[in-house]
């Protein structure tokens, strides 16, 4: 008994078959694929192609969409970059690293804790320590939440930014947001690192004096 794999497999090594056959085309018919009704073998490769044409698109307008948000969130880090220009002194920089974040990219809350002025405790500095790069969180790390005064009891996100001078920690920059969803663990971190390298290409002056 030949099997359905014997066959596949014969028409795969033997593609002229059909152009011999020209009136199987039209008289197999197989189950349409959204309906009760057959169709044609033509008709089922039509169906087919049709199927993949409308998945072509639809990534292509996933991809497309994807590009301009990533366009959009270039101009913003851009916008940020260009501002901090505008600091001169470490005070300027801490009060406004917050406030631009709020009104470039929309952050709920954020805050800038500087070991050189406002050091927080050792568990927070060696947790920075650790960090290599941004890591988001649905937890508060240690008591960062307090930074956030009586609102970081109802905080659910968290990004944490460390800022280095070098190989040594500088400070900790953080975002935080009631929504569980603004940052989470495993979410891409690539503009959150630009937006960390650029506070601490700000703040390297003013901390290494």
């Amino acid at each position: 008994m030949m099997r359905a794999e014997d066959v596949a497999q014969y028409l795969q090594d033997n593609p002229q078959f059909f152009e011999g056959h020209t009136d199987l085309l039209t008289q197999i018919m197989l189950p349409h694929p959204h309906g009760g009704r057959t169709i044609s073998l033509s008709e089922r490769q039509m169906v087919a192609l049709r199927e993949k044409n409308q998945g072509l698109e639809k990534k292509l307008q996933e991809l497309i969409t994807f590009a301009h948000e990533n366009d959009a969130l270039q101009h913003k880090v851009h916008e940020f970059v260009v501002a901090l220009f505008a600091a001169r002194d470490l005070a300027t920089l801490q009060e406004m690293v917050p406030h631009l974040l709020r009104e470039i990219f929309s952050v709920p809350h954020a805050t800038l804790r500087v070991w050189k002025t406002n050091p927080p405790s050792a568990e927070v500095i060696a947790f920075t320590d650790e960090q290599q790069h941004p890591v988001c969180l649905h937890q508060a790390a240690h008591d960062t939440a307090d930074w956030f005064g009586e609102i970081g009891k109802q905080l659910h996100s968290f990004a944490y930014l460390p800022l280095h001078a070098g190989s040594e920690s500088i400070g900790l920059l953080v975002m935080a947001s009631e929504d569980k969803q603004r940052f989470y663990p495993g979410m891409g971190t690539m503009f959150l690192q630009r937006i960390a390298d650029a506070v601490s290409a700000a703040m390297h002056p003013h901390v290494t004096q």
